[in-house]
């Protein structure tokens, strides 16, 4: 009786002592999303050919890539990113200042970071025409933050 009892609280113990799965299913820290417009017409999108878009001194993101839309990180540790994108040959270069606000999402996901109130400096003498800030805070990656015309 004694050992089935004590096998009794050696199960219950182990059993109270797991913790459920929580698995991350809610946003974590979105991507800046870029548009590509034409500049002769800005309401129609334009694709283009970059030939690279790298964080000044850091990672390459994209590479010989046709395409109209673009999904880059922002910088989490610092209040800006500053990219070099370039096209044709041509390279442009656009820094990003913004405040960075931490949100608690859940024990699964942690935190993510959310970004507000941008701020743009471009050298954009090259490939790119203008850009426009249409959205001041980035807190998913469905809406383009940022149209480049070209």
């Amino acid at each position: 009786m004694r050992k089935l009892f004590f096998l009794i609280v050696i199960t219950l113990v182990a059993i109270s002592g797991c913790e459920k799965d929580d698995i991350c299913i809610e946003g974590t820290t979105p991507f800046l999303v870029i548009r590509f417009n034409d500049s002769d017409d800005q309401s129609e999108y334009k694709s283009i050919l970059l030939d690279s878009v790298r964080v000044i001194e850091n990672e390459l993101y994209a590479a010989n890539t046709t395409l109209d839309s673009l999904y880059i990180p922002l910088d989490t540790n610092e209040n800006f990113t500053t990219y070099e994108i370039a096209a044709n040959g041509l390279v442009d270069e656009m820094k990003i200042s913004y405040t960075r606000t931490a949100i608690f999402v859940g024990r699964a996901c942690g935190y993510k970071i959310n970004f507000e109130d941008f701020e743009l400096e471009s050298n954009t003498t090259n490939w790119i025409k203008g850009i426009d800030i249409n959205n001041n805070i980035i807190d998913n990656d469905t809406i383009a933050a940022i149209t480049i015309f070209h």
